[in-house]
């Protein structure tokens, strides 16, 4: 696979869907069939070049990161099809639901040049309704449409610093996940999938720790058994005294 290469953070995307729409673009991966594995890969290395650069990323990436990483450690696993195709079919609508509003919003966008101005048909008012028989100067509607316009811009925009107490994340490193599993487990001894996460690890550290147990599968230190269950595997000096 070419190094990936990304322009930032002057073109961000927009959001993760967005982030995934181009990594599918760019390498031509098929929409309605994704491979799941390649694309984590490509997405994963985004993320990577973003910290590197201390690009500033939102909690929506990091959980698209986490939910493709296990996707990634479904497809890895035997046996499990059923839910293979659940998580790539929810994927996939996600993506082609949200390249279908880009388009119709492109196309908005490019027919704006023809009428600053578009208003609805008259609509018909519902049984019983009383008439609205009140005036109102043309300045007065257009001031009390900018006032909620203003409104509006102040709920959906706040300040910047004003999330930075709630997106702040500590940067976990995957190798420190290795060694916090490593620690976990003994040789012989089993050790449930479920217990490596809780809620009171941060979202960080999960994404973390699903790295590191699919870095430890490869590297054959590990073995993750269809019933959830991991054992650490002999090695080196351990099979031999075994």
């Amino acid at each position: 696979m070419s190094e990936l290469t990304f322009l930032l953070p002057q073109n961000a995307f927009e959001g993760p869907l967005d982030l995934l729409l181009h990594l599918i673009s760019k390498h031509k991966l098929d929409l309605y069939d994704i491979n799941i594995i390649e694309l984590v890969d490509q997405y994963m290395a985004y993320m990577n070049d973003a910290q590197r650069i201390d690009m500033d990323l939102t909690g929506d990436f990091l959980e698209m990161a986490s939910r493709l990483v296990y996707m990634k450690t479904v497809m890895l696993l035997p046996r499990r099809e059923e839910e293979k195709e659940q998580l790539k079919t929810e994927l996939q609508g996600q993506l082609i639901e949200y390249q279908l509003c880009r388009r119709i919003a492109a196309h908005l966008r490019d027919r704006g040049g023809e009428s600053d101005l578009f208003v609805r048909a008259p609509q018909p008012a519902p049984p019983g309704a009383l008439p609205y028989t009140r005036r109102h100067d043309t300045e007065q509607l257009l001031l009390a449409l900018a006032a909620l316009k203003g409104k509006l811009l102040v709920r959906q925009a706040p300040p910047k610093k004003s999330f930075s107490g709630i997106v702040a994340k500590r940067v976990v490193s995957v190798s420190s996940r290795i060694l916090f599993v490593l620690r976990r487990l003994k040789v012989g001894a089993k050790l449930r999938y479920e217990a490596l996460f809780s809620k009171k690890y941060e979202k960080t550290e999960n994404v973390a720790t699903f790295l590191a147990l699919l870095e430890l599968i490869k590297g054959g230190r590990i073995r993750l058994d269809d019933e959830g269950e991991i054992t650490l595997k002999k090695t080196g000096r351990r099979a031999e005294r075994g």
